[in-house]
């Protein structure tokens, strides 16, 4: 989606500006805190961390708090909105940012990256996507648009594939995913063609259909325009909406219409999927013997699972997922002062190849094509070759109804409490009426 930015009418200057330099860091006993959801990487950074920056910073302790991912926008704006947080760090998805920006309630880290990051050393688009606002043109970052964030976890969909069912080859195109899924499971009785997200919650149903949408050559919105309706719901957003409610959907298993990542993950680790479609973030406790009944070593497993990019259709979009990391407006100067000197620390080449051996998905470059990364798991060379194949969302302030829109409609198509048609045209209208009540100019979005 070909999503160029612009200007939001100036409400982009409303947060506080973070110093060039950091503040000279206090030598008391301090806890640096992050909120985040509850999945592996949120707890593979607090060991990470508490490993690696307390070298550096002994008297620190780095505590992540998880809240359910459904909870996770409300858990750090209800805060915000209190103008006091307990949290420190806020990661934030790509689409909060503008929400958090035109709040005020995260600061601006324009100058503070001039002097201590190495921006040059990252993809412009993981960049933009994770920092800045307003938003840039796809696959580039605007040079005068200020940052307010820095990459903490990279990420997008793998495919993960049974090679003892389907063969070792994935398949190259979505219409032939979905014939060798339909075949497998004819096949296979008990065991079910895919198993993909369609759950009314976060940005499940919404990422799934977003996805299908862009393969067959959809778009989401005209940014300039600040057009939905008409777009979204357009031949090729239609033909989308057909393919994963007619064809997608009778592949899945019984009762699956709320399954998020770990429902997902689960019928992986049990046998019960012949193709899924999950975060690769969210992946590895797939080669955990003690988690699967496919293997009772991590070799027998991978023996039968295969991980792949997405096929490509009519483009070969995917969607870019990820996280940022923030410094929240309403701690403490010594935390703000901690916190931008964990991201400085965090951000350098060497600490970015740990976090990948730990688990961690890294948007520097070297870092993304370092051995430390690409032999950390099986679907790591999945991430680093889809990085240019990315496509996300639109990013604006009103993004948090834009997706409980989207969620609940794609989530009500795809259990048949709506018809595709309605469920898209519906989506469309509703979505619309909430730009144009918002009064802003612009785009934004990747």
């Amino acid at each position: 989606m070909a999503a160029c930015g612009g200007q939001d009418d100036g409400a982009s200057a409303s947060a506080p500006k973070a110093p060039a330099t950091i503040p000279e860091l206090t030598k008391d006993p301090l806890t640096l805190s992050f909120i985040w959801f509850d999945w592996p990487p949120a707890h593979a950074l607090e060991t990470f961390a508490n490993a690696e920056y307390t070298k550096e910073r002994p008297n620190v302790t780095i505590k992540v708090n998880t809240v359910p991912n459904a909870n996770w926008h409300d858990a750090m704006f209800t805060q915000f909105a209190a103008h006091k947080t307990d949290f420190d760090i806020p990661v934030l998805d790509s689409q909060h940012i503008g929400e958090a920006v035109t709040n005020g309630n995260i600061l601006d880290i324009t100058d503070f990256v001039k002097k201590n990051i190495d921006v040059n050393a990252y993809n412009p688009y993981l960049l933009a996507a994770y920092g800045q606002f307003p938003q840039a043109e796809t696959g580039k970052r605007d040079e005068n648009a200020s940052l307010y964030g820095l990459p903490l976890l990279g990420d997008t969909w793998t495919m993960i594939y049974r090679k003892d069912l389907i063969g070792d080859k994935a398949p190259q195109t979505w219409d032939e995913m979905i014939s060798a899924a339909e075949k497998c499971q004819a096949d296979n009785p008990g065991i079910s063609g895919l198993a993909f997200h369609q759950a009314n919650g976060s940005d499940a149903a919404a990422v799934t259909y977003n996805t299908v949408n862009g393969l067959y050559g959809g778009n989401l919105w005209d940014s300039k325009a600040r057009k939905i309706d008409g777009v979204i719901n357009d031949a090729a957003g239609q033909e989308a909406m057909d393919v994963l409610v007619n064809k997608m959907k009778p592949l899945t298993a019984k009762g699956s219409g709320n399954w998020f990542i770990d429902e997902v993950n689960a019928a992986v680790a049990q046998g019960k999927a012949c193709i899924a479609f999950n975060w690769i973030a969210a992946s590895g406790g797939l080669l955990d013997p003690k988690q699967s009944t496919l293997g009772s070593t991590r070799e027998e497993i991978l023996s039968k699972l295969g991980f792949a990019t997405l096929p490509s259709q009519k483009t070969n979009l995917v969607p870019l997922g990820g996280m940022g990391m923030h410094v929240s407006a309403y701690s403490s100067k010594e935390k703000q002062a901690e916190a931008l000197n964990f991201m400085k620390w965090f951000e350098q080449a060497d600490i970015q190849k740990k976090w990948a051996a730990a688990g961690g998905v890294p948007a520097r470059t070297d870092a993304l094509e370092s051995p430390e990364f690409l032999n950390a798991g099986p679907f790591n060379k999945v991430y680093a070759d889809s990085v240019p194949r990315m496509r996300d969302m639109w990013n604006v302030p009103e993004y948090a109804r834009l997706i409980d829109i989207e969620n609940t409609n794609v989530n009500a198509a795809l259990n048949g409490a709506k018809q595709p048609k309605d469920a898209l045209d519906d989506i469309a209208k509703e979505q619309q009426s909430v730009l144009d009540s918002s009064g802003r100019k612009g785009g934004g979005g990747l």
